[in-house]
C-alpha cells in the first residue's frame, strides 16, 4: 500500500524527454517550486539531482524516490521505476493525449493520477503549488448569515474571528456582503492598509494562500477581507472561488459573512464551507423570513444549523424555533447590553471575553474544533 507523502523538501522530475522536461519545470517555476531532476530512481542517501553520494552538510536522501513530496514521472521513464517502493504523491506525466497504455503504464508503477499536458497543466501546477505551501488540513470554514433583516450576522461573524484569532487559530475573516458597509469597518480598521475585495477581481485560476494572508489588513491578531469605499459591488464568481479556496489552504479558522440572498458569486463561497449558521431573532415573523433564506442556502451548503438571537416571543423556544426551520440548533445567543455603544466606540464584538456573545463563541469553536479533529463534541 502506498505510504503517506512525506513533508517537506522539493519535488523530484524523472525524465529524459527534453521537451517534457522543459515544460515541467516551467510550470515548476509558475508554481514557485525548486525541483530537482535526475534520469533514473535515486537510492536512498544520494542526491537525485547528482546521482553521487550527498555533500557534506548537504541533504542527503531528501530529494529521493522515497521522500520528495511529489514525483512527476515522465512517459519515457516509466518502465524504469516500475520495481520502487509504492508511495503516494506519484504522477505520470506525458503529451500523447491518445496513448492506449497509459493506465497500464500508471497502474504498474502506482502513479495516483495521469497528467496529459497541455490540458493538464492547471492541475499540475495546483499539486506543486500544494507542496510550496506545504498544504495540509484545510482550515475550518464557517459562513454566517441572517435569517432577515437586522438580525446581527455580521455581529456574530466578527464575534466569532475575534474569538478564534484569541484562541491561537490562524484566522481569516471574509466579508462576503458588498452592501454590508465592511467588516473592517466593524473591526475599527477600515483605514488599515492592505488588499480588499475589487483588488482580486481579475484573479483567475489558483491564488496564492500565503501572498493572500499576507496581503491582507491586520487586524486584532486576524487577517480580514473587507470591501473597500468605492462604487464595485461585484467580483466575478471564479475570483471569489479562487480567493476563498487560497484562503482555506493555509489551515486555521476562515469565518465568512454572507449576504441573505443566494446569487452565483454566494453559490461559490457556499460550496466550500464546512457549516453555515443561520442568526434568527426568536420571532415568528424573522422565523418566517428564515425559511426562505434556508431554503436557498441549503441548495448548496450541506451543514446548516440555527442561532437563535435574543428572546423568543409568542410562545417560542429556541428548540421550536429550529424545528420551524427544519435544521439543528447550534445555540442561543442574549442579546448583550452595551454592545452597540461599544462597537461605535471602536471595540469590535467579541472582545469582551465576559459577555455572551463570546461565551457563546468560545463554547462553539470547542465544539467545532475539537468535532474537526476527530473529538465528539
Amino acid at each position: 500500500m502506498a505510504g503517506s507523502v512525506p513533508g517537506g523538501g522539493r519535488p523530484l522530475i524523472l525524465t529524459e524527454d527534453p521537451l517534457l522536461l522543459d515544460d515541467l519545470l516551467r510550470l515548476c517555476a509558475a508554481a514557485g517550486a525548486d525541483p530537482h531532476v535526475h534520469h533514473a530512481v535515486p537510492e536512498p542517501g544520494r542526491t537525485a539531482d547528482t546521482g553521487g553520494a550527498a555533500e557534506p552538510g548537504g541533504d542527503a536522501g531528501s530529494t529521493g524516490w522515497e521522500s520528495a513530496p511529489l514525483v512527476m514521472v515522465g512517459d519515457d521513464a516509466a518502465r524504469r521505476v516500475r520495481g520502487a517502493p509504492r508511495r503516494a504523491g506519484v504522477l505520470l506525466v506525458g503529451r500523447d493525449l491518445d496513448d492506449p497504455h497509459v493506465w497500464q503504464r500508471a497502474v504498474e508503477i502506482g502513479a495516483e493520477e495521469v497528467l496529459r499536458l497541455p490540458d493538464a497543466e492547471s492541475r499540475l501546477v495546483d499539486r506543486l503549488a500544494d507542496v510550496v505551501e506545504g498544504a495540509g488540513r484545510p482550515a475550518l470554514a464557517v459562513g454566517v448569515i441572517g435569517g432577515s433583516g437586522g438580525a446581527g450576522a455580521s455581529t456574530l461573524a466578527c464575534a466569532l474571528a475575534v474569538r478564534a484569532a484569541r484562541a491561537g487559530e490562524r484566522t481569516i475573516l471574509i466579508d462576503g456582503d458588498p452592501l454590508g458597509g465592511g467588516m473592517d469597518v466593524l473591526l475599527g480598521g477600515e483605514s488599515a492598509e492592505g488588499l480588499r475585495w475589487p483588488d482580486f477581481a481579475a484573479s483567475r485560476g489558483r491564488v496564492g494562500a500565503g501572498a493572500l494572508e499576507e496581503s491582507l489588513p491586520e487586524l486584532h491578531d486576524l487577517r480580514v477581507l473587507s470591501w473597500d469605499r468605492g462604487d464595485r459591488v461585484v467580483v466575478p464568481p471564479a475570483a471569489i472561488r479562487s480567493v476563498v479556496a487560497a484562503a482555506r489552504r493555509r489551515g486555521g479558522v476562515v469565518v465568512v459573512d454572507l449576504p441573505r440572498r443566494v446569487d452565483e458569486a454566494v453559490v461559490e463561497v457556499l460550496a466550500q464551507l464546512d457549516l453555515v449558521l443561520m442568526v434568527v431573532p426568536g420571532e415568528l415573523r424573522s422565523v418566517a423570513a428564515a425559511g426562505r433564506v434556508a431554503a436557498g442556502v441549503r441548495m448548496v451548503a450541506r451543514d446548516v444549523r440555527v442561532v437563535v438571537r435574543g428572546r423568543c416571543a409568542g410562545g417560542l423556544d429556541p428548540e421550536s424555533v429550529a424545528g420551524l426551520l427544519g435544521a439543528p440548533l447550534a445555540g442561543e445567543v442574549p442579546v448583550e447590553v452595551g454592545l452597540p455603544g461599544r462597537v461605535a466606540e471602536g471595540e469590535p464584538p467579541g472582545t469582551q471575553g465576559r459577555g455572551a456573545l463570546a461565551r457563546f463563541c468560545d463554547g462553539f469553536w470547542q465544539r467545532a474544533l475539537g468535532s474537526a479533529q476527530g473529538v465528539p463534541a
